[in-house]
């Protein structure tokens, strides 16, 4: 098992991308390990980031002996950004990872996501089951399919300052300040050892955008950051936050879908993350592993050793059983 410590890493070598034309898009596609092609496992990032956020975790996955294979996703970096709107629902956003594994002849592989990519991997296992041998979500836990539409049921539970119902509700309002803030924005929110307060008023991303001085500590180096800046810096943020405004539609894209996900898993939550766990997780993944890791929502950049070593220690499980 490799050891990879934050400072054996750079952007400079993040495997080269390629762009890939797959379901309709462009997507920018980083590869690694082609030496491994029969053991594919694909990396799904979140918001606000891309393919980058997984650069401690490509090499570990290569020398482990896997095929990695990590999609900058529709709306991110130099993938395509369709206008509307209901181009980043789930049916299209799944879609993309389907028509990559055809891509690459796979009848199914590994998902790997974190936050929204988590959500993606989720989504993805219910529409296309039989794709899909298993499953690593980070920070986000599966999201039972309740009686409500979700940014309906967030609006009445979390009122109309949550970014999830702002994003839908004020559309363009925060793209808007986001694109003004960018490189202030991504420095506030990839911070680490946050201490704990109330919340303030407004809407989160928003006040993000906003703040002058940064809480808790970096998660990243300034090179580092430069390269998540650069690339919203190049798209502007309303193709990313489009998927926000899909989760509604996905509700009901998901209706007919069987809610019980049989395919081994493995959800690693962060301690600090204000993402809450959800209990009843082995009632809809009763094939999960919790493993619960001692830090906040930036999982694998806040700490790459050690959740390299829960991915691979899973996946081995899973090659030996």
């Amino acid at each position: 098992m490799t050891n990879v410590t934050k400072s054996t890493l750079n952007e400079a070598e993040f495997p080269k991308p390629t762009l890939i034309s797959v379901n309709g898009v462009a997507l920018e596609v980083f590869e690694a390990g082609r030496q491994n092609a029969g053991k594919p496992i694909v990396l799904c990032h979140g918001w606000p980031e891309n393919a980058f956020s997984w650069r401690y975790q490509v090499p570990a996955l290569v020398e482990a002996g896997y095929h990695v294979i990590v999609p900058n996703q529709r709306g991110y970096g130099n993938s395509s950004c369709p206008a509307e709107v209901t181009a980043y629902d789930i049916e299209h956003l799944s879609g993309d990872l389907i028509a990559l594994l055809d891509h690459y002849g796979y009848k199914d592989a590994t998902f790997v996501g974190h936050d929204w990519g988590a959500n993606v991997v989720w989504g993805l296992t219910l529409l296309h089951p039989g794709r899909v041998n298993g499953v690593v979500a980070l920070a986000l836990p599966y999201q039972l399919r309740g009686e409500k539409p979700w940014i309906e049921f967030m609006e009445e539970f979390f009122g109309s300052d949550h970014y999830f119902v702002h994003f839908n509700r004020q559309p363009g309002v925060a793209d808007v300040i986001l694109d003004e803030n960018t490189a202030r924005f991504l420095r506030n929110i990839f911070r680490k050892n946050v201490p704990q307060k109330a919340p303030e008023p407004g809407m989160l991303m928003i006040n993000l955008a906003k703040a002058e001085e940064p809480l808790g500590e970096p998660v990243m180096s300034d090179s580092e950051l430069a390269v998540f800046v650069s690339a919203f810096e190049a798209t502007g943020f309303t193709a990313s936050i489009n998927w926000y405004r899909n989760l509604d539609r996905n509700w009901h894209l998901l209706a007919d879908a069987n809610p019980i996900i049989h395919q081994p898993a493995l959800m690693i939550y962060g301690d600090r993350d204000m993402i809450p766990k959800f209990e009843r997780l082995p009632e809809f993944v009763p094939n999960v592993e919790v493993v619960n890791l001692d830090c906040g929502h930036w999982i694998q950049q806040e700490l790459p050793e050690e959740t390299n070593e829960t991915i691979l220690k899973w996946l081995e499980q899973q090659n030996n059983s």
